[in-house]
């Protein structure tokens, strides 16, 4: 059971495999490039890969356009490679989670082209089809201000479909029971190549109605426990990370009350509080979102991230919460995107400062759940606004200060590296920073370190200690008889907070820094 429960104390890293690492020159990341990298990834720590979309694709959306489910896009390599991939990781105790971007399809996928040439073809009901177009076709769109419908009409089908995303990116019936079977199928495929599980692309559209007379879909719970239980009669250790920008009342809907639907789910609740917490270092409103998210299942685990290969989303903060994020760390219009978010990295958010950063990750590998970081982070990478949209923040990896960052031989790499400004990868890249016991790469590694040896942050039940300083964070967990507590100072000036023993947990005299060799003892007066 404990091994089945895995992602409780993991460690996840999330990288693309086209911006990695090139190994056969062609100036794109490719799956002998991440081989290469596997020690570099296990000396990090981590405990598990969360592999991008890689299957064959037109690329238009960085792969969440897939037109093959059951192969690799050959700009990555073969599907010998990937299978070479996962086994290498497995060798060094890394577990790999691949996207699982059934939502929708590229409009390049066989499927959509037999539906749209054929309307007697059974692929036809494996979409969403109107012959009118739809009253509400300018409602409901995943990038406002990008996109202007989510009903494009279809010249050789002489009828509309419907597409959430982008309108090259039809989306599946999939309330239809062969679109269910068929997305089974290929997590079974998956599974059999070696993968421990699956992050779930945009959940909540997965399970809802669709239809040109849908106005307010309905959820159907009931496809999420198909799902789950597809994989523990396949492989019960492997699991499904759903991401679903919910609020707080419909968590246990997705992850069922006795557990037995998603086993973990992005908490973009406090993610987004997070932010808000340390613009204004106001840490009220993101306890409100810590206790709002604690009811789940035992064996339900949260998410816990700064920074994604998606945009800063402040969709559920308050207007006035999300001014002063904006304000704080996207003032300007080019670095805000789809009238919600920001698009930066986390360096250049916090103005490359090292104890904000350390602050951030501090927070986000103590927090309740399993820590997931995004490639580059490690290293405090910043992005290229001169890119559009998320594509800013999706460059190569740094690895070196030798052309192109290391990332590729070629003189025309097609993935865009930083080789400009402080961010550009002559200052940052993992070979400088590995010689420097005191670099940003190093540092990650001991709080990494740190986050495996106090399994009291997965498997404990959380406490927030009200320390009468809207500032300061304290959070004691309990498990086993053991408690830990975590206390962080989001003021830039220093606080000082009564903490009652009989509450926080800290009955001795002697207080040890889990990341640093060092301790504080009470004076006389029990003062730290």
């Amino acid at each position: 059971m404990i091994n089945d429960l895995w992602y409780k104390n993991a460690v996840i890293y999330c990288l693309s495999v086209g911006t990695y690492m090139d190994a056969n020159g062609d100036g794109t990341g490719d799956f002998q490039g991440l081989m290469r990298r596997l020690d570099y990834l296990h000396g990090l720590g981590v405990t598990a890969i969360w592999l991008m979309p890689f299957q064959t694709s037109p690329c238009r959306d960085d792969g969440y356009d897939v037109a093959d489910y059951y192969n690799v896009d050959p700009r990555y390599g073969t599907l010998g490679d990937f299978i070479e991939f996962t086994h290498g990781a497995k060798q060094r105790g890394i577990r790999v989670l691949i996207d699982l971007v059934v939502n929708h399809t590229s409009d390049q996928h066989p499927w959509f082209k037999q539906a749209r040439s054929d309307p007697n073809s059974k692929y036809r009901n494996w979409y969403v089809w109107s012959k009118k177009k739809p009253p509400h076709s300018n409602e409901g769109m995943v990038f406002p201000g990008v996109q202007k419908t989510t009903w494009n009409y279809d010249r050789e089908a002489k009828a509309w479909y419907f597409h959430r995303f982008y309108d090259f990116q039809p989306d599946l019936n999939t309330s239809n029971p062969e679109v269910q079977a068929e997305i089974l199928k290929i997590m079974g495929f998956w599974i059999q190549a070696g993968v421990s599980g699956f992050r779930m692309d945009a959940v909540p559209f997965i399970i809802s109605t669709k239809g040109p007379k849908v106005r307010k879909p309905e959820e159907q719970f009931d496809m999420l426990r198909v799902f789950r239980e597809f994989l523990q009669w396949r492989q019960g250790d492997c699991i499904v990370l759903a991401e679903a920008n919910v609020l707080p009342e419909t968590d246990m809907d997705y992850f069922g009350e006795d557990g037995e639907r998603m086993h973990m789910m992005f908490n973009f609740q406090v993610n987004q509080h997070l932010f808000y917490a340390l613009a204004a270092a106001d840490t009220r409103p993101l306890v409100k979102a810590l206790k709002a998210t604690k009811p789940r299942p035992a064996t339900a685990q949260w998410g816990i991230f700064l920074r994604n290969h998606d945009e800063l989303d402040l969709g559920r903060l308050q207007e006035k919460q999300r001014q002063t994020v904006f304000e704080a760390f996207g003032p300007d219009e080019h670095m805000q995107l789809y009238d919600r978010g920001i698009r930066r990295r986390l360096a250049p958010m916090l103005g490359g400062d090292r104890r904000r950063l350390e602050l951030a990750y501090s927070l986000m590998f103590t927090l309740p759940g399993t820590p997931v970081i995004r490639y580059g982070d490690e290293l405090g990478m910043g992005d290229d606004l001169t890119l559009l949209e998320r594509a800013c923040a999706r460059t190569a990896m740094q690895w070196s200060n030798e052309a192109h960052g290391g990332f590729t031989k070629n003189a025309k790499p097609h993935t865009p590296v930083i080789d400009k400004g402080p961010y550009g990868y002559q200052h940052v890249n993992a070979a400088i920073q590995r010689r420097h016991a005191d670099s940003m790469l190093n540092w990650t590694e001991r709080i990494i370190r740190m986050r495996k040896e106090v399994p009291e942050i997965g498997w404990g039940d959380f406490t927030v200690l009200n320390v009468r300083d809207p500032a300061v964070l304290a959070l004691r967990y309990d498990w086993r008889n053991n408690s830990v507590l975590f206390l962080h100072n989001l003021h830039e000036q220093p606080r000082e907070i009564l903490l009652d023993p009989r509450v926080s947990g800290a009955h001795g005299k002697l207080l040890v820094n889990l990341l640093a060799e060092d301790h504080s003892r009470a004076n006389e007066s029990g003062k730290h």
